[in-house]
């Protein structure tokens, strides 16, 4: 078949990039976007923050890009062709695309990108979804690029479209310089990293594209405080905000010169469980709290209605989501019931870590349990404690008493391998990828591989409806709600859309 379709380190330093040519832009010519946390990393293969993919996105470009309409369309690849076995893909390249540092964008470009991350000794966070697909990628010519995959995977084309398949600069990464100061193809180029303050984008003049009707400049900004996110928008320090912080939504969208924009996300919030720790290896203990967890209470104590209850590890927008499926209401009854059964009638004491963003959700947690006779520490910790603590192998969490963790992930439309595989594949322990819990099922590692290779979608969508009763019967994660994308704008904004899970699209805003 042919196919032509139209977490983790912190930066400590300021970056400068091209000074002979770039100013500091010009307020007038400059869009600023404020989000709720600071980008982990330049490098979008180091990191799988959404809000970083967001900050990053003006920069870089995949062989494939995700459209407006969330269609896959033609990026730095033209088009493309998937042998008969489905495990060959060949892509035919754009031509006369250059890096930002102006090193070539060709096939060895991309051979380059993609072996990165096939080379176990880098370490980069985001390549864990590549490794599981890939076998190698090779030059056919200098404009044509064959990938061979381990197995077929129809949603190889999705991943292409996500930050792990960004085309970074191979001379800036060989430079040891792209966590700091990112080196793409897309129409921005990256001109200046305050850390802790900002980032600064400015168009790219050798841009392959039509990128002349946005705006001049990007100002990006982050601050965690809900309240001040909402006050730079209502004051025109910023002229996006992402995400509308829920408790002032309504004001938002009440006042004429701003734009509130709700659609579905795809960004599931939940408690991982240690069910290596005790009592958390008895899966009565872990349905208990499933049944002890008032979902509508904390959507409207935290989101203030913004969200839907999570009946699912998938998103409410995921291929294969079932809407029916309701498998713990609330019933505190029930919980006392199986903590008995588990030689737990007077409940037991159990941690969690948290990042400040969800210390909120901890402590409804926490009140909550207490009925059944559960006692929560909440351990509050800064970013990158939270994340060495979090990502820790099942001896480091064993030594530190970690027995959960709060967090939330989005796959958003790639497709729920990308849900399900991180989250709960034995392949996925911590630190190597997000199953913190260290879950394992060998029926739901089987059953994941086998829907992951098929090309029928209707029986393909059967089996991750077996996959989602495995895990709400097996309860690796207390599942909390579904958030909906709360994004703002001022008056006069244009252009601005969003992929399901909160990042935010303003590479093609105009002003």
């Amino acid at each position: 078949m042919v196919f032509s379709p139209r977490f983790r380190n912190s930066l400590l330093a300021s970056v400068f990039l091209g000074a002979a040519a770039l100013a500091t832009p010009s307020l007038a010519e400059t869009l600023t976007v404020m989000q709720i946390e600071a980008p982990r990393s330049m490098d979008p293969g180091d990191q799988s923050a959404t809000y970083t993919n967001a900050l990053l996105a003006p920069v870089y470009e995949g062989l494939i890009l995700r459209a407006p309409d969330l269609s896959l369309a033609p990026g730095l690849a033209t088009e493309w062709s998937v042998d008969e076995t489905g495990t060959v893909y060949t892509f035919k390249l754009r031509e006369g695309v250059v890096f930002h540092d102006g090193t070539p964008f060709d096939a060895d470009a991309v051979v380059y990108n993609f072996e990165r991350h096939l080379d176990t000794e880098r370490g980069l966070a985001a390549s864990g979804r590549i490794r599981t697909i890939l076998d190698s990628v090779e030059a056919v010519d200098d404009m044509t690029v064959q990938f061979n995959l381990q197995s077929p995977y129809p949603a190889f084309l999705n991943i292409l479209t996500t930050n792990a398949a960004q085309q970074v600069s191979p001379t800036a990464d060989a430079a040891g310089n792209l966590g700091a100061a990112s080196v793409g193809t897309g129409p921005y180029r990256m001109v200046e990293y305050k850390s802790g303050e900002y980032v600064d984008q400015s168009k790219f003049d050798g841009y392959w594209g039509d990128n002349s009707a946005s705006v001049d400049d990007i100002r990006w900004t982050w601050s965690s405080e809900p309240s001040v996110l909402s006050m730079a928008l209502q004051t025109g320090d910023a002229d996006v905000i992402n995400p509308v912080p829920p408790a002032f939504a309504a004001a938002i969208e009440a006042n004429p010169e701003l734009t509130l924009e709700v659609s579905p996300g795809s960004a599931v919030f939940w408690m991982a469980l240690n069910v290596e720790a005790e009592p958390l290896d008895d899966v009565r203990v872990r349905q208990a709290l499933n049944f002890a967890t008032d979902k509508d209470g904390m959507i409207a104590a935290i989101m203030s209605g913004y969200a839907t209850p999570a009946n699912s590890p998938l998103a409410t927008v995921a291929e294969g989501y079932n809407p029916d499926l309701n498998p713990y209401p609330l019933d505190l009854d029930r919980a006392r019931e199986l903590l008995a059964e588990a030689g737990v009638p007077d409940g037991f004491s159990m941690s969690v870590v948290v990042q400040e963003q969800e210390a909120r959700i901890a402590e409804l947690l926490q009140a909550m349990w207490a009925q059944i006779g559960v006692e929560l520490d909440v351990q509050r910790m800064e970013s990158g404690v939270w994340s060495s603590a979090a990502f820790g192998d099942e001896a480091q969490k064993a030594a530190e008493g970690v027995d959960s963790v709060i967090a939330s992930w989005s796959s958003g439309v790639n497709g729920p391998d990308l849900q399900f595989r991180p989250l709960y594949h034995t392949s996925s322990f911590s630190p190597v990828s997000a199953n913190l819990g260290f879950y394992s099922s060998e029926e739901f590692d089987t059953l994941l591989d086998e829907a992951a290779a098929m090309t029928d979608e209707a029986a393909r969508n059967e089996v991750y409806g077996q996959l989602q009763e495995i895990i709400n019967e097996d309860a690796p994660h207390v599942l909390l709600y579904v958030t909906q994308d709360l994004v703002a704008t001022r008056d006069g904004v244009e252009g601005v859309w969003v992929v399901p899970g909160g990042l935010v699209r303003v590479d093609t805003a105009t002003k």
